[in-house]
């Protein structure tokens, strides 16, 4: 190759790379704008007055005598709805019967929808669930609350061609020439006055207990048992993968036994995580019974044979990068070829073992699969760090699915399922950068 295609061939390369680095940095920005900025929103939101009572009343937190005023306030603002619904029962009482089985059924729909929007209406006992204790206690919230008492969904099937079209109808059209209809327009033009929104940082939204399956509270037992599982998969990985890795490059006599076990091990690395759960269910909890049924200590084990290929192929490849002449001076020396390892190549090679384990470590606080059968539950308090041998535990990344599939109300707790994405990138990020710090840390001592 002449030296003038070996330019264009070395500018055509930087141009390619520099091209792979911007779409890798449009991509994440992609992915993860969307995550930080409506994960912030379980942080940073327009809280109401009910917000500040139930913190008050479910956590005990919060000034008594300002919440009691702030209540007092909004509760002189809702009166008014109150009374136009009591106007409108009273004015059922004198219409003709015909006529009042027609408003019955609309009316509990107001009412029904008046309580989500204020919560229970005077009078009405104490629900038995927390979330129907209280009203929105998210101003964006509030207003979708507040659309669905103004507009009912109808459907337009007037177009043959279509499936059908939804349509918005004013509620108030239904109750027009009642007592109630003035009720719509009151709602619309002081739901400030009577919910009263405040920005607030909710920093105890990572601390707090979930509430009420996440309807309220926080995400703390989450996150407790993602640092545990995490923990747990490396405790487990770190040192048989090191010691797999030593044994198969400095002790293996090269053969076919040797040959297959990489082999396996590269297979290994590649099998879908779904595989290691089921795995993890029917050795550890139903063979080895480890624990009576889902528990961290499953969880962590099944996870650890799910990172320990990447950490023995990465640990391997960072002890054969270590000079050679490393390992013959200790020899000379008199050292054993154990002294030698031990001494000598496994610090030289620390770093390369650390790029490894920080791969694995984000890769085993990610996963899901494998602790759906050994480990995770949707609800459960922090767990001890003694029970994390027989209780199981909820996790950040099966809460997360479970909270965006299986939840009975799940846009009511968007917030939280982005709050929890969040987390869980910083988590892993945080993780990553502790053992980076550490790795780095350890380079700079061996270079002096």
């Amino acid at each position: 190759m002449n030296l003038g295609s070996r330019k264009l061939f070395d500018r055509s390369l930087t141009g390619v790379s520099i091209m792979a680095i911007i779409l890798m940095s449009l991509s994440l920005l992609v992915l993860l704008g969307p995550i930080f900025s409506r994960g912030l929103g379980a942080f940073f939101f327009r809280a109401t007055s009910e917000h500040l009572r139930l913190l008050l009343e479910q956590f005990n937190r919060g000034d008594a005598e300002e919440i009691a005023a702030e209540t007092r306030v909004a509760a002189a603002a809702r009166q008014p709805a109150y009374q136009m619904l009591a106007d409108f029962e009273n004015e059922l009482q004198d219409m003709e019967s015909s006529r009042r089985q027609g408003y019955r059924p609309q009316l509990k729909e107001v009412k029904n929808l008046l309580r989500e929007l204020l919560g229970p209406l005077p009078g009405e006992l104490d629900a038995v669930m927390v979330r129907q204790q209280y009203g929105p206690t998210r101003w964006d919230r509030a207003q979708v609350k507040l659309e669905s008492i103004l507009f009912s969904e109808q459907w337009d099937y007037s177009d043959k061609s279509s499936m059908g079209k939804k349509i918005l109808v004013p509620r108030q059209r239904s109750f027009a020439g009642t007592r109630l209809e003035p009720l719509f327009p009151y709602l619309k033009n002081n739901l400030e006055p009577m919910l009263r929104p405040r920005l607030v940082f909710y920093w105890r939204f990572l601390t707090d207990l979930s509430m009420d399956s996440h309807f309220f509270g926080g995400i703390w037992p989450e996150i407790l048992g993602t640092i545990y599982l995490t923990l747990g998969a490396m405790i487990f990985a770190i040192p048989f993968g090191i010691i797999a890795a030593i044994y198969l490059s400095e002790f293996a006599a090269a053969g076919r036994l040797v040959s297959m076990l990489r082999v396996c091990i590269s297979t290994l690395a590649g099998v879908p995580s779904i595989v290691f759960g089921l795995f993890g269910l029917a050795f550890f909890i139903n063979t080895l019974h480890l624990s009576n049924s889902k528990s961290v200590l499953a969880g962590s084990a099944t996870l650890a044979l799910l990172i320990l290929p990447t950490i023995i192929r990465s640990a391997e490849e960072a002890l054969k990068a270590v000079p050679h002449t490393y390992k013959e001076a200790a020899l000379s020396l008199g050292a054993s070829q154990l002294r030698m390892v031990l001494t000598v190549l496994l610090p030289a090679a620390l770093p390369g073992i650390l790029t490894g384990i920080i791969i694995s470590m984000g890769r085993a606080a990610g996963e899901t699969a494998p602790i759906i059968f050994t480990a995770a539950v949707s609800v459960g308090k922090p767990l001890k760090l003694w029970e994390t041998l027989s209780q199981p535990t909820p996790a950040l990344p099966w809460n997360i699915y479970n909270l965006a599939t299986e939840h009975q109300a799940v846009d009511e707790i968007r917030h939280v399922q982005f709050g929890m994405v969040l987390t869980l990138v910083l988590l892993v990020l945080l993780l990553n950068l502790a053992a980076i710090l550490i790795r780095a840390r350890i380079s700079k001592k061996m270079r002096g």
